[in-house]
């Protein structure tokens, strides 16, 4: 990756539905340098384009940040649990008081509830959780950060 891939990604992340063209503009290069580029920056994984939509707008009115506990010798199994989850927008393995961490959105806060006593709590090897629910989204979206 050079400062031309870092330039676009930059385009990218402040205007995921920039165009190829206004990309090269930008930059100074031909719309085929663009298109290539970004094609090997999604295929090599330096990049992944998706759309980021407010869980509010959507419907899911409670967000919530989960700390888990989990038994040593399954951190990565329930991990795995985890993602499969509908709810879970992201899981990140961690040091600390938690192993992992997850972001959820759900329906309300009735819905979180269920949601920990039945999905979280039925994962083999969960100890403890604690949830910590927003009350609001200061930023949202990734911003630049290359």
């Amino acid at each position: 990756m050079d400062q031309l891939d870092t330039q676009i990604i930059r385009i990218l992340q402040k205007d995921g539905r920039a165009s190829n063209a206004g990309i090269a503009r930008a930059v100074g290069v031909s719309e085929g340098t663009v298109r290539r580029r970004l094609k090997r920056l999604v295929q090599e994984e330096f990049i992944q384009v998706v759309a980021l939509p407010d869980p509010t707008k959507m419907g899911e009115d409670s967000q919530a940040l989960i700390g888990v506990q989990v038994d040593p010798d399954k951190v990565d199994q329930v991990a795995d649990g985890m993602a499969e989850l509908d709810e879970v927008k992201w899981v990140a393995m961690t040091t600390g008081s938690y192993d992992i961490f997850t972001w959820v959105t759900l329906a309300s806060a009735e819905a979180l509830g269920i949601f920990l006593r039945t999905k979280v709590g039925a994962i083999p090897g969960v100890r403890r959780t604690e949830t910590f629910v927003s009350l609001a989204n200061i930023k949202r979206g990734y911003g630049v950060v290359i």
